[in-house]
């Protein structure tokens, strides 16, 4: 028999049940985030043609391993519904198929917490961080999604703002529009000297990014509202797509690839960040070449004022008491860790950024649009 969705208002499931491991598997891939990907969670039931007043689909989108859809609200808001579950088929190397190991990369998903994106929204309120508002919702099959029924129904979603929008869903009053990082620079083309990006907020939200061990922050993760005071503009960085928070690697096979001379980005999250080199990307080197070390260290404190044991504590309540219970304890430990260490941390961010110098190359998602050479090098240093 058919459930009938619009009968209910939630739905108990298991994020997913793919991750299920006996005792030799957990050896050689880790315990990870097992647990937690198969604890029943109750979520809402959300129907497309009700959903903020009513959603119309913009068009698919997703990188390598997600699925999402792009969705326009009544309200003139863009969201993103983001599949909970990732297809790792296309992360997965031909040597790997050939050695019958595919399962190493798709059982590798496990070192991603099924609810970080909610813990890290919560986080990032109290830090004064901008994020993009996830929620997690469940979509039934319904014809609203059209083509993408069969695809996209019956399936669990983080419901978050895009990280472009031409209505202002920030706090921030004076936003005219939310870009992303290649509108950002055409328009510091044709406004030059009359727009900056907010460095102090970007530095907070990168020291922030090392606090949770987010390690996945390039170029095309952030979007920027658009501030106009009189005759000036101020870009605000926002977050996007935190399923790389908290990344828990364990297991023999997972601890090789993890090693800084492997695949540096990969980055456990630890108590100690013991190779912050692996966290920096041209992103960081392009928007903070010109940044002073004061600001780094001024923000490190600020995180460190805000992000008390308690604030920390209270942000864990947006967890349902089962995951609570799973990882709580030790997420919370690294995370204070971390935080204790924070000012160490950024100044060697800093330095980083000062000897690896200007980027040589366009930022992700930016390479078809013509830049003056000064501007494809570093934002500040242009005009």
């Amino acid at each position: 028999e058919t459930t009938n969705f619009r009968d209910y208002d939630s739905v108990e499931l298991v994020p997913s049940d793919l991750y299920k491991a006996d005792e030799v598997k957990k050896l050689f891939q880790g315990e990870q985030y097992r647990a937690a990907w198969s604890k029943k969670i109750k979520v809402p039931i959300v129907f497309l043609d009700t959903l903020k007043g009513g959603m119309t689909i913009l068009k698919e989108g997703g990188g390598k391993q997600t699925h999402s859809l792009k969705l326009k609200g009544a309200d003139g808001i863009t969201y993103t519904l983001r599949g909970v579950n990732k297809d790792a088929s296309a992360l997965i190397p031909e040597f790997l198929k050939t050695l019958n190991l595919e399962n190493v990369v798709v059982d590798g998903i496990s070192a991603q917490h099924p609810l970080a994106a909610i813990l890290v929204a919560e986080l990032a309120e109290k830090a004064n961080v901008m994020h993009t508002g996830p929620n997690m919702v469940f979509v039934p099959k319904q014809k609203e999604l059209q083509q993408y029924n069969e695809n996209y129904g019956n399936r669990l979603y983080l419901l978050e703002y895009e990280t472009e929008s031409d209505i202002n869903y920030t706090k921030y009053s004076n936003v005219s529009k939310i870009v992303e990082t290649d509108d950002l620079q055409e328009m510091k083309v044709s406004l030059k000297d009359s727009l900056h990006v907010d460095t102090s907020t970007l530095v907070r939200s990168r020291l922030f990014d090392m606090l949770i061990g987010d390690w996945d922050r390039h170029t095309k993760q952030w979007g920027w509202a658009i501030q106009k005071k009189d005759s000036m503009y101020n870009a605000i960085p926002i977050a996007g797509d935190r399923d790389n928070a908290f990344f828990h690697l364990e297991g023999v096979i997972p601890l090789i690839l993890s090693n800084k001379n492997v695949v540096k980005e990969l980055r456990p999250f630890d108590e100690d960040i013991d190779f912050i080199e692996g966290y920096i990307y041209p992103f960081d080197r392009y928007f903070l070449l010109k940044t002073p070390q004061d600001i780094f260290i001024q923000e490190a404190e600020k995180l460190q004022a805000t992000l008390t044991d308690s604030a920390l504590k209270e942000s864990l309540k947006v967890w349902p008491k089962n995951i609570r219970d799973l990882d709580a304890d030790d997420i919370l430990k690294k995370i204070k860790s971390r935080r204790n260490d924070l000012k160490e941390y950024a100044t060697k961010f800093h330095e980083i950024i000062q000897k690896q110098g200007k980027v040589m190359e366009p930022l992700k998602g930016s390479e078809d649009i013509a830049l003056p050479e000064n501007l494809l090098n570093c934002f500040e240093c242009y005009p």
